[in-house]
């Protein structure tokens, strides 16, 4: 560790103490997500399970609430409920990534935890370099940094960043989001034997190529894996058009399936599709763990979408994780559940069943709360179902169209209503909601779509209504969740 990296480390402490008492006197702080202790959180990074230990990276940006110099993170859990808040696992200290450690991804590898992420400098000039660098731990805790193992290629601007790494058939394998010299958005392949010498392999996909034409004009935080035997590419394109329900947030998370050649560099897939259809997700991360689980964390939050008007910065922070999700394939496209370990957060349960109302708008006793769970299983829809939030968000299902409807007040011109739409596949049977103080999080029918949203109510109303066009009949089950602890 040397000076600088000291320097930073404690300046970051100090940060923490310095704000503390007003960050926590902030009531949309929350339960059961990761928040920064101050300033701005992003991209989770390096998910990884190591000898039974969960390790979850973040970028933070400890010293104010907008982007810039980024450190990393670093939490770790046996259960995904019980967390330990560890040091800070890299800081923007050296030459290769004194303005951010960037996006990056984990392996563990001869009994050591290896992280690799984008440096991204700022030269002399004020023009932005970016290196793929590796840093080794014996612990999991601290990191030695052992520099840039990938300088950019020819043919590609410096936004070239975020590597993801995996390890097939005895080769390791990194994927990074890239812009080429025509601005157009690439997912770049490289390979290695031992970690540290990369060849680069080629752009296996990205706008302009396999029919995709014009997607984005930068590609970021791209993810490989394979998905009960399918391969998938995940990434975060920047630079699409809204186009009807699909592309409304100003950057975008999704993936497509289909086959990769590993030695051509090749990836044939299918169409683009939305991971998510709420109002802030992005750079979503995966790992597999061991036992054998798909598991994924997203940003709660999109870059450039007026984060600025999130009222929590007025506390001095912004930003936080999603709950931990496994994803499946259910033979036609991705599922998302919530982690099963979630479960142990649930302390008191309440159930109401064959509810149903026609042509009104009800409350159903003990239904509401800051931090909870709320399922709901549909016995019949007749024409529209709907819930009110908090006297803030709305959910609704069409039942002729099948469109769901996600609104709230825009964060910007509250006089304004904002809103976030799909349409269904099928008839709507279920919603699983999990809502935490300032956080939103709806499954629908087993994790086929789902919608993440920060909301920010007044301070008090925690009451749900449910409103139906015709006549709806369900059963509500709920639970009060008890929430993360942290040592």
């Amino acid at each position: 560790m040397n000076t600088k990296d000291r320097e930073l480390r404690n300046k970051a402490a100090a940060a923490i103490e310095e704000k503390e008492e007003r960050v926590n006197q902030d009531h949309y702080r929350l339960s059961y997500h990761h928040m920064p202790p101050v300033g701005l959180l992003n991209d989770p990074n390096g998910l990884v399970q190591w000898d039974g230990v969960f390790h979850l990276f973040y970028q933070w940006m400890p010293f104010h609430t907008g982007h810039g110099e980024k450190f990393w993170g670093h939490y770790t859990s046996k259960d995904f409920v019980n967390w330990k808040q560890q040091p800070l696992a890299l800081a923007p200290s050296d030459s290769f990534d004194k303005d951010g450690c960037y996006s990056g991804s984990a392996v563990v590898h001869e009994d050591k935890l290896y992280l690799f992420y984008t440096g991204n400098v700022v030269n002399e000039q004020g023009k932005r370099e970016s290196y793929q660098c590796m840093a080794v731990s014996e612990d999991g805790i601290h990191f030695d940094k052992k520099g840039p193992v990938i300088h950019l290629p020819e043919g590609y601007t410096a936004n070239f960043r975020d590597p993801k790494v995996w390890k097939k058939e005895g080769i390791w394998y990194m994927v990074i989001g890239a812009q080429n010299k025509e601005s157009q958005g690439k997912a770049v392949l490289f390979r290695s034997e031992d970690l540290t010498n990369w060849v680069l392999v080629g752009n296996i996909t990205g706008s302009y190529q396999h029919k995709l034409g014009d997607f984005g004009y930068m590609w970021e935080c791209p993810d490989f894996f394979e998905l009960d035997g399918q391969e998938v590419l995940m990434v975060s394109p920047q630079g699409l058009q809204a186009a009807g329900m699909e592309y409304n947030n100003r950057y975008q998370s999704g993936y497509f399936t289909g086959t990769l050649d590993y030695e051509r560099g090749d990836f044939k897939h299918a169409d683009f599709k939305e991971l998510d259809h709420g109002f802030e997700f992005y750079a979503p991360q995966t790992t597999i763990d061991e036992k054998g689980r798909r598991i994924l964390f997203g940003w709660m939050g999109v870059p450039d979408q007026y984060e600025e008007a999130h009222p929590t910065i007025d506390h001095h922070w912004i930003h936080c994780l999603t709950i931990p999700r496994e994803l499946q394939w259910d033979g036609s496209q991705v599922v998302q559940k919530p982690l099963e370990e979630l479960k142990e957060m649930r302390e008191s349960v309440l159930l109401h069943s064959d509810i149903t109302i026609e042509n009104d708008q009800k409350g159903v006793r003990g239904v509401g709360g800051n931090a909870v769970e709320i399922q709901l299983e549909f016995e019949h829809i007749e024409e529209q179902f709907a819930l009110e939030l908090f006297h803030y968000a709305a959910f609704s299902y069409q039942k002729i169209e099948g469109i769901l409807t996600l609104s709230r007040p825009h964060l910007e011109d509250k006089s304004k209503t904002e809103f976030r739409r799909v349409k269904l596949n099928g008839e709507l049977n279920q919603l699983w909601l999990f809502i935490d103080h300032s956080t939103l999080e709806i499954f629908v029918n087993g994790g086929e779509e789902v919608f993440t949203s920060r909301i920010f109510p007044q301070k008090g109303n925690d009451a749900v209504l449910f409103t139906s066009l015709g006549a709806s009949t369900f059963s509500i089950e709920q639970w009060k969740l008890n929430g993360y602890t942290y040592s």
